[in-house]
């Protein structure tokens, strides 16, 4: 005959769950002290932890290139830069410096001609005009009552490809992009992944996620740099501090040189035929617009820069339909009373690709765009 169960109330306190040391149970009052904490941490952590993280920024600063996915650093630099310079530059690496150092950037040789730090380099890597409309609604709200310099890199709409409407599309910055838009055809929309857009939809609102994201892309990274969440970190890391690598402080600004400065011809490009897309369809262009209409609403005085594009690539009958939809950005500009410049090309061997100028590229580009800003008034 089996013997009977205990009650619960006749085990000793080792063997009790309601006597454990690790069972816990708290009152109302203190569930309410908890959230009360964890409301102040979600909102004060990101701001107390600017006054512990300081970041420098210097003549020509511009993001470290592996950085251009921690977006509340760029969020910060932003407004630093918005309450240090009369003018940013906002656009993708053509702004950023694909092929150049950090003093041979267009941002550089205009604080050149300036004489003074007028101008700061906000471009951010791989950033194409879905990306950056999400980046400058999000992570530029300091932006407000400047003058700013809009890259439009009419790159994007040469192809269904780049112009994200094809499943096999790169997509840089997923984290920027809206995230229930079903037209992006390389980001579905799918049932299983819908807890995952949802987190990156509260990512872009809320500092603390991206907060959290900014410690993991800076601070906690794998042997290959790799970036790692606390928890992965700490497995990977046993025995190690794991507030340790939090006093390391930001890597300083971007100064390498990234990728090889020869021309295109020297890198063998062949004439394109791009497959370039109507721009009433495009979804680059029309994000171009809307990131336009965002900085105009925030009381800022955007002129778009339209180029520098590498015409010289282009065979003969591909370069009309670039004119015919070049003109078509030209005519919305005008229509909503953008100032702008459309440059025609830089010498051919003042380029490393299609979009990219070199350095001397950079310079003479900055000449054109000085130039343009004094007589604009801007």
């Amino acid at each position: 005959m089996n013997e009977a169960r205990p009650s619960r109330s006749t085990l000793p306190p080792e063997l009790d769950p309601e006597k454990r040391s690790n069972a816990i149970h708290l009152t109302g009052r203190q569930w309410l002290g908890v959230g009360v904490f964890s409301v102040l941490l979600v909102v004060g952590a990101p701001s107390l932890w600017q006054r512990v993280e300081k970041l420098h920024v210097e003549p020509d600063y511009r993001i470290p290139k592996d950085l251009s996915s921690d977006y509340w650093l760029y969020s910060r630099y932003a407004g630093q830069a918005a309450a240090a310079y009369d003018t940013l530059v906002i656009g993708d690496s053509v702004i950023w410096g694909e092929y150049v150092t950090r003093g041979q950037t267009l941002s550089h040789y205009l604080n050149e001609l300036a004489g003074q730090q007028h101008f700061a380099n906000l471009g951010i890597d791989g950033s194409d005009p879905v990306s950056l409309a999400g980046l400058v609604e999000f992570y530029a709200g300091a932006v407000i009552g400047k003058k700013v310099v809009l890259l439009c890199n009419p790159l994007w709409m040469s192809s269904a490809r780049r112009d994200l409407q094809e499943p096999e599309a790169q997509l840089n910055h997923s984290h920027l992009i809206p995230q229930f838009d079903r037209r992006i055809a390389c980001y579905p929309l799918r049932r299983e992944r819908v807890s995952e857009h949802i987190g990156i939809a509260v990512e872009q609102r809320v500092p603390f996620e991206s907060w959290t994201t900014h410690l993991q892309q800076v601070y906690y990274r794998d042997a290959d740099g790799t970036p790692l969440d606390i928890p992965n970190w700490t497995l990977k890391h046993p025995y190690e501090n794991p507030f340790r690598p939090l006093t390391h402080g930001l890597p300083p600004s971007d100064y390498r040189l990234h990728a090889e400065p020869i021309t295109w011809k020297a890198r063998g490009i062949p004439p394109q035929d791009y497959p370039w897309i109507e721009l009433d369809k495009s979804l680059q262009w029309e994000s171009f617009r809307r990131t336009v209409e965002i900085l105009e609403r925030r009381g800022n005085h955007v002129f778009v820069l339209l180029g520098p594009f590498n015409e010289h690539l282009l065979t003969p009958a591909n370069r009309s339909m670039y004119h015919k939809r070049k003109a078509t950005m030209e005519s919305w500009l005008q229509e909503k009373k953008v100032s702008y410049l459309a440059p025609p090309p830089l010498a051919t061997d003042l380029y490393a690709d299609a979009s990219h100028p070199l350095a001397a590229g950079y310079e003479a580009l900055a000449r054109e765009v000085y130039k343009s800003l004094a007589t604009s008034g801007r």
